[in-house]
């Protein structure tokens, strides 16, 4: 399998951080770790050079050339696919794309 370089900006680990954080505040550590270490193997997956991924639908990302995948319905990843590379750019509950 050819697989492309994932590259995760900052602010991708840091809204990962902040959803593992609130659900270990629930009282749920395990969880929270559980939760993260999904989300990394997930976005690991992507990087299988025979996949193509289909564009967002909100207009802004749109003429931004950005990519949308849900991840468990309730997540959305928003990343720049590109032949050798995968820039993933955001991470953000689904419920907060507004168009």
């Amino acid at each position: 399998m050819v697989s492309r370089k994932i590259i995760i900006k900052e602010s991708v680990a840091e809204s990962i951080a902040e959803i593992s954080w609130y659900i270990e505040s629930e009282g749920l550590p395990a969880t929270a770790e559980k939760f993260a270490d999904h989300v990394y193997d997930f976005i690991q997956k992507l990087a299988d050079n025979r996949k193509r991924y289909k564009t967002c639908r909100d207009p802004q990302r749109i003429l931004m050339g950005y990519k949308c995948l849900n991840y468990k319905k309730k997540y959305t990843i928003v990343l720049i696919e590109l032949d050798t590379e995968i820039i993933i750019c955001d991470f953000l509950p689904s419920k907060m794309i507004h168009w």
